[in-house]
């Protein structure tokens, strides 16, 4: 579910505290009747009118209730990239203070405390400790202008789209030739500056390519992530000393199986796209073929299929591929093959051409591709560099979640996720409990947002569904409830058949009362497009998925079920799962899958990308 946020009100809580907070009636003293005069009122005045009477009435002076409130979940916001700051380099002073004897001591280094170069504060901080320091070497240039050792640096970073990085955010102007430069000083300051300049691209990469370039809690409240930390203190030393320092910076990039299949991904698509020569098969957008009908955008559906189709789906269905005509007629045969289709996709299988199936048909362009892949390596950062032997991962775009037990998933099934205006987070936590036929605390945004406006009509609406109501922790029938107000008031559904959380619950306690659990709601798993809960995860086989991180049989904890008690059972080792968002990500064969963008969390990824490039370019 959706976090909830918390309400405050300590004049209203004071005033019921002292009352003995228990509503009698539904005309109950709430915070209106404290404002109003307190209690005492009601015994003065005539009673108010019911809800009902109220709106027939009209009018605030007649009572009318409070206009319904909203719980809103997170917002995405306007990114604001990492400050950049000058870096100021220190230089030490002869000893007498003479001009003359300062120049030569330090000789071209003096032009070091003049450089105009910018940088975040960590990376601007170590380039100034480690110029500041006169021992220290040079490390890009020498005496004939760009070293060798500068040269491969220049080139290794010019290479960053390989790691699924901007080029440009580590791009600095070379210096001119020396035979252009007439003015030896001018040709110094302009290494010096050249210098100090590839040395905050070069620390700026290693923590981008560790941790990330962008900061996803400044995307929007849905992310919820503590930014790495990345010790560059010594990388200047390191590469000084290095031999290769572009294999230097290359094994820096993560090395998990993960973001090496996606790398992998990234080289092939940009090979292909360098020698591509079939053009992609497009289908009218809004193509709805349903089996036995006509349609003219058949013929494309059939090139498409071949297009993209396994060699095994081709083979399968060779005799109808070969008979085909393209005629517009949607035969048996030719269901059939669009079945199989779907099949191996993992769509469901009903020969309806749809949305999902021709996106599934035409696919993502490379170019659609790339960007994809491009914001799935840089989420990869923000997860642990080891997502461990043994953990589940939920893909929300994927509409999946796989378990992985030895390093190899074992089974993987279909969810439920939340949808558009309740998403369900991008974090990761720890699975500790197992709950057996739980209750289902309704959270307050459901409360406000959907229950209110029914309750108000009819305070007893709970009561007939079967609902518990509390009201300041003590039991009572919600019809006995003012509803002009939700203070103090907890609401939860008993365990039984109608109970929204189903069988069980897989609970890793997080601040966004985010878990994984059953619901009666078989039918949306039969949905390609699942984002329909209000922000929970629901499985399709939760006792198959409760064995596994139980580390039991699903007979065993079909016997827990059958017990009828509520019960909370500790897993016997917490696992790390990672609720993610990833519209590319490989699947068991380290093949790399590709999912619609479905809360446009890509988008936003690809803006913060922008505005922190165009906020590192130099300033002149």
């Amino acid at each position: 579910m959706t976090r909830t946020p918390t309400f405050v009100l300590t004049a209203f809580l004071a005033a019921t505290t002292a009352l003995g907070a228990l509503p009698e009636q539904a005309s109950a003293t709430t915070l209106l009747d404290l404002l109003r005069g307190g209690p005492g009122r009601n015994t003065r005045e005539k009673a108010r009118p019911n809800l009902l009477e109220q709106q027939a009435l009209g009018g605030l002076e007649m009572g009318d209730p409070e206009p319904l409130p909203k719980v809103t979940g997170p917002r995405y916001y306007t990114y604001k990239p990492e400050a950049q700051r000058a870096i100021r380099i220190a230089l030490p002073t002869a000893a007498n203070g003479d001009p003359a004897a300062q120049n030569e001591v330090l000789g071209t280094r003096r032009f070091l405390a003049e450089v105009n170069v910018r940088a975040n504060d960590e990376v601007a901080k170590t380039v100034e400790a480690y110029y500041s320091n006169a021992t220290k070497p040079l490390i890009w240039v020498d005496e004939a202008g760009l070293s060798e050792r500068g040269r491969q640096m220049v080139a290794a970073l010019a290479d960053a789209s390989a790691a699924g990085l901007s080029p440009e955010d580590y791009a600095v102007t070379l210096p001119s030739d020396a035979s252009a430069t007439a003015d030896p000083e001018l040709r110094q300051r302009e290494l010096m500056g050249f210098e100090v300049a590839l040395s905050a691209k070069v620390l700026t990469y290693v923590q981008d390519t560790v941790r990330g370039r962008i900061d996803p809690n400044k995307i929007s409240g849905y992310y919820d992530f503590k930014r790495k930390g990345v010790n560059i203190a010594p990388v200047l030393d390191m590469l000084r000393k290095s031999p290769d320092v572009a294999a230097y910076l290359r094994n820096r990039d993560p090395k998990n199986p993960q973001f090496l299949a996606l790398r992998a991904e990234l080289e092939r698509l940009r090979a292909e796209d360098a020698q591509a020569s079939v053009e992609p098969i497009t289908i009218a957008p809004g193509t709805l073929l349903k089996p036995g009908q006509t349609n003219p955008e058949l013929s494309r559906i059939v090139g498409a299929v071949k297009q993209v189709a396994s060699e095994a789906v081709l083979s399968q269905h060779a005799a109808t591929l070969a008979a085909y005509t393209g005629t517009p007629d949607y035969t048996p045969e030719l269901v059939s093959l669009v079945e199989t289709f779907q099949k191996e996709k993992g769509l469901k299988a009903d020969g309806v051409v749809g949305p999902a199936t021709i996106r599934a048909m035409t696919g993502h362009s490379n170019q659609e591709k790339i960007a994809k892949l491009q914001v799935a390596m840089e989420a990869v950062r923000w997860l642990p560099s080891d997502l461990g032997q043994r953990y589940v991962f939920i893909n929300q775009p994927a509409f999946q979640v796989y378990y992985v037990n030895d390093g190899k998933e074992q089974l993987s099934m279909r969810v439920v996720v939340g949808s558009k205006s309740n998403q369900t987070y991008f974090f990761q936590d720890q699975i500790e409990t197992v709950e057996f036929n739980p209750y289902w605390g309704v959270p307050k945004s459901i409360i406000v947002n959907e229950m209110l406006p029914k309750l108000r009509a009819d305070p007893s609406y709970l009561d007939r569904l079967g609902y518990e109501v509390s009201y300041g922790g003590r039991k009572v029938a919600s019809s006995q409830v003012d509803w002009n107000t939700t203070h103090s008031v907890d609401v939860r559904q008993p365990p039984g058949g109608d109970n929204a959380l189903g069988e069980l619950k897989i609970l890793f306690p997080n601040d966004h009362a985010i878990y994984m659990h059953d619901t009666p709601s078989k039918s949306f798993f039969n949905r390609d497009i699942r984002a329909l809960s209000h922000g929970c995860v629901r499985l399709a086989q939760p006792r198959v998925m409760a064995a596994a991180v139980m580390g039991t049989t699903v007979e065993e904890i079909g016997k827990q079920i059958a017990s009828g008690q509520n019960r909370a059972v500790q897993v016997p080792q917490k696992i790390p799962v990672y609720v993610s968002y990833f519209t590319a990500w490989p699947n068991k064969d380290g093949v790399i899958e590709y999912f619609d963008d479905v809360y446009a969390r890509d988008e936003y990824t690809a803006k913060a990308f922008k505005i922190t490039t165009d906020a590192r370019a130099p300033k002149a």
